[in-house]
């Protein structure tokens, strides 16, 4: 009996504990609904320029003393809510230094993750009420864009649920206009761009009739001698007889002819190819000659990407129409680069293989032959490794999990969930199935595994696979592909705030291993493809402790710097510092210290490279800056994308590494990053560090083999003039890419917002030197407004030309394609009455409403204006179904 009754105690003790922890979930679930479905979110940026107005930002910690102010404004729609039990998690791609509300308290997590909970002092969210939390944060917020969407709340035993109107791609939801405060600095000498300066800015470019346009062809080509007549396809379309193509590269060009509504037919206008390398003096891959005349197309080419650039060439002479017609034309061509590419990073947010296979056309369309495929980063792996499946089972996924051994925490937007493109992967048969698209489209692929910083997915994969087998009692296999060294208590800050797991550590003999067998597995993928992997990018870029950066100095300093955030470098550490592993080699004298570890390890992960057969390695420039020159690697050929700023310096600097033996893909951020903005405009997206915008003009005018040049026709960052004269002599580009980062492009759509049309551009300089480009010359100086190296006249003429075939023939082909590029926004302006208004690229429709957007009119001509109209404007896309944004002039 006794027993009996202590058992039904248990039971009832086990019952309460059981109701208590009902009743306190369901606490927690009502007050995560209160708080997501009630509050609403506002971020206002209140004043960018802090430092000049009282705040000491230096003392705050800010790199270069840089910090702006905001205002978070948490209102509450519904009845009171009074709990203390919960978090809201927000992504800030600036650190959060200060917070003004004694009710709050911010906490950084890692990476972008912050978190506000209510301090002891918190007295609730009143009803139909709102709260301001001030803060400082460091750098500036110049755009909408800086603000990322999706903030969500949890409670100790609750589901996390995002806020409602942060659960956007709409910024403005929750973000005030960021008005005046676009500027960086007071001495902020660019120009915001509105429809009036907008205006200005186009001013110059002429509408180009049909006439002018025949025969044009983007990219340009070398030589091209224009008849005067046309050929008109009928019914019965052409007939591709191109001896030497593969079928595979054959049925891509069908393909394209299909999409263009031309048929297919044995009685179609012949296009006859062959090749023939003896035709060619100094031969280079992808020539060809092609005439055009009214029996037949005959293409004779170098090789067989010759024979399908030249088709290329052909389906960019046709124009969208019901009636198409070919110029009869002659052309020799060839590409200016061996290398013209594109970077894609699929690490900090996901792509879809639809959207690659879709930019995959493209590339092909305009002659871009490399896809650089940024796979890993500290926000994702993305890509399936046979044998390690915690790569994609943990690294691939974004979620609210605090202890991170099912998921990475939240970043960059992507809220609590793993339903969106925070979260994804490409399977084995995916990537199989992109490298073969990219292979008949003659684009070779070239995967970036980025290491040894930018690898905390790796890490914490690995970590979680390191937890498994140990939990199995399998120590040896645990440690086979461990990437950090216990022993390491490094204190580091990345430059995008992670803590010391962001870094592989390169001096495990694990981490090497890591590396075999990721090559390992990718290349077997490349081989099913049938395209043999023959280039590896390593990445190498970032790898360092910001807080000991040139932005800082140390708070117990005897001297101060002004202009320099103050920390207590004492407690900084190079990355592996602490590493016993790290330092064995120091102390054995493998290395010379250990910032010099990253460059070490590139040159090791060259000798696993040249053991899988591959003998050209591929990386960041900063990632080998310590090796003493490109034969100190295994490989025979090392190649840099060199990313420097050019008005940092980089017009000089480049030459350094091609007389250390480096091939140079120039890929500098200040022309020809696509996540930046394309324009300055607090509503148009992107980040701006290198420069406030890439433009197509810009990137037009970009001379990527005579890098002083540029000197002469842009500005640096805030818009000043900046003088350039290389110093040393200088061995030319080995090509040219531009590189989408995707920190802030979290879906596909903006993704190709963000790439097109500028793609174009970028396609156009890589194939194409224009007459107005000037050869390097060792000290010359360039600098706007002071030297005339470079014939403007040309350039105009040359630029008004490419616009126009923009405007009036190849957004119509991106329209078919279901491209979701960006539409420019007219410039306009109302003076004496009239409306007057222009686009960067003539032929595009400008629409205007005088009635708030209600109705809408073609604009064609100067508009008369009745006295106190509220005029707003837009531009409409080729086919009529897609608008850019609207603005009103003013």
């Amino acid at each position: 009996m006794k027993k009996f009754k202590t058992a039904i105690l248990a039971m009832s003790i086990t019952s309460l504990l059981s109701l208590g922890a009902s009743q306190s979930a369901l606490a927690s679930e009502q007050i995560v609904d209160a708080i997501s479905s009630q509050l609403d979110v506002n971020f206002k940026v209140v004043d960018n320029f802090v430092g000049q107005h009282g705040v000491d930002c230096a003392a705050l910690g800010a790199d270069w003393a840089s910090c702006f102010k905001a205002n978070i404004s948490l209102t509450n729609t519904g009845s009171e809510i009074k709990d203390k039990d919960w978090a809201i998690y927000f992504s800030s791609i600036r650190m959060i230094l200060a917070v003004d509300n004694e009710q709050f308290k911010i906490t950084h997590l890692t990476g972008d993750l912050h978190k506000i909970e209510p301090t002891e002092k918190f007295t609730g969210f009143p009803a139909k009420s709102s709260i301001d939390i001030p803060i400082i944060g460091e750098y500036w917020q110049l755009s909408q864009s800086d603000v990322i969407p999706r903030w969500y709340v949890t409670s100790t035993d609750a589901t996390p649920k995002v806020i409602g109107n942060t659960n956007t791609e709409n910024l403005a939801d929750f973000v005030s206009p960021i008005g005046e405060q676009w500027k960086r600095t007071p001495d902020d000498h660019n120009i915001l761009m509105t429809p009036v300066t907008r205006f200005e800015r186009n001013a110059d470019i002429k509408p180009l009739d049909e006439k002018a346009l025949r025969g044009q062809i983007i990219p340009t080509p070398l030589h091209l001698t224009l008849a005067e007549k046309d050929i008109t396809l009928d019914k019965n379309g052409i007939h591709l007889q191109l001896k030497g193509l593969n079928d595979a590269s054959l049925s891509v060009l069908n393909q394209q002819f299909d999409n263009l509504g031309i048929a297919l037919t044995d009685k179609g206008y012949k296009i006859v190819a062959n090749i023939d390398a003896s035709k060619f003096k100094n031969g280079v891959s992808g020539a060809y000659q092609l005439n055009i005349d009214d029996k037949q197309a005959t293409i004779t080419a170098f090789d067989e990407r010759g024979i399908f650039y030249a088709v290329e060439s052909i389906l960019s002479l046709i124009p969208v129409t019901e009636k198409p017609t070919i110029a009869m034309v002659k052309i020799e061509d060839s590409p200016r680069f061996d290398y013209r590419g594109i970077m894609l990073d699929t690490g900090r947010n996901f792509k879809t293989k639809q959207a690659v296979l879709r930019l995959l056309d493209q590339m092909a369309s305009y002659k871009l032959n490399k896809f650089h495929f940024h796979l890993s980063d500290d926000e994702g792996w993305r890509i399936e490794i046979p044998g390690l499946p915690e790569l994609t089972d943990v690294g691939s996924k974004r979620c609210h999990d605090l202890s991170e051994t099912k998921c990475l925490l939240p970043q960059l937007g992507s809220g609590p969930d793993s339903d969106n493109l925070g979260s994804g992967y490409f399977s084995r048969s995916d990537y199989i199935e992109i490298v073969k698209y990219a292979k008949d489209r003659f684009i070779d692929v070239i995967p970036e595994i980025d290491m040894p910083a930018h690898a905390r997915a790796a890490i914490m994969s690995m970590e979680a696979r390191y937890q498994r087998l140990m939990a199995e009692g399998k120590q040896a296999e645990a440690n086979e592909f461990r990437l950090v060294d216990p022993t390491d208590d490094s204190n580091t800050t990345t430059v995008q705030f992670y803590d010391r797991k962001s870094y592989l550590n390169p001096c495990l003999d694990s981490s090497k291993r890591f590396v075999d067998k990721v090559i390992t597995e990718i290349a077997k993928m490349h081989n099913e493809a049938g395209q043999p992997l023959t280039v590896w990018h390593f990445g190498g870029d970032e790898a360092k402790n910001i807080r000991l950066g040139n932005g800082y100095q140390d708070l117990h300093a005897a001297t101060k710097v002004e202009g320099k955030g103050l920390v207590d470098q004492s407690v900084e550490d190079h990355p592996w510092a602490k590493s016993q592993a790290c330092q064995t080699l120091v102390k054995q004298g493998v290395i010379k210290d250990i910032e010099y570890l990253p460059s070490y390890f590139a040159i090791q992960a060259s000798k696993i490279i040249k053991d899988h057969g591959i003998n050209h390695m591929q990386a960041w420039q900063d990632g080998v800056k310590h090796a003493d020159n490109a034969k100190a690697f295994a490989v025979d050929k090392v190649t840099v994308n060199f990313w420097d700023a050019l008005y940092w310096g980089g017009y000089d600097s480049a030459s350094e590494w091609t007389n250390k033996g480096y091939q140079m893909i120039i890929s500098n951020p200040d022309y020809v990053y696509l996540d930046f903005p394309y324009e300055v405009n607090p509503q148009e997206s992107g980040y701006y560090w290198g420069t406030r915008f890439n433009d197509e003009r810009k990137m037009f005018s970009f001379a990527p083999n005579n890098l002083p040049q540029n000197a002469e026709t842009s500005t640096d960052r805030d818009g000043n003039v900046f003088s350039a004269k290389g110093t040393l002599n200088w061995t030319g580009s080995y090509g040219l890419s531009a590189q989408l980062w995707s920190e802030i492009v979290r879906t596909d759509a903006q993704m190709e917002y963000m790439m097109y049309p500028r793609l174009l551009a970028v396609a156009e300089r890589a194939w194409h030197k224009a007459d107005w480009e000037t050869d390097y010359q060792k000290d010359r100086e360039y600098e706007q407004g002071k030297t005339h190296y470079v014939d403007q006249q040309k350039l105009l003429d040359d630029w008004t030309r490419f616009a126009n075939v923009v405007g009036q023939k190849a957004l119509s082909k991106l329209d078919l394609a279901a491209i979701d590029y960006r539409l420019p926004l007219p410039g306009a302006k109302v003076e004496n009455g009239q409306l007057t208004a222009n686009i960067v690229f003539p032929g595009l429709h400008i629409q205007y409403s005088n009635d708030d957007g209600k109705t809408w009119h073609r604009y064609t001509t100067p508009v008369a204006i009745n006295k106190g109209e509220t005029i707003v404007v837009r531009s409409v896309s080729p086919n009529q179904k897609r608008t850019s944004r609207v603005e009103q002039v003013k």
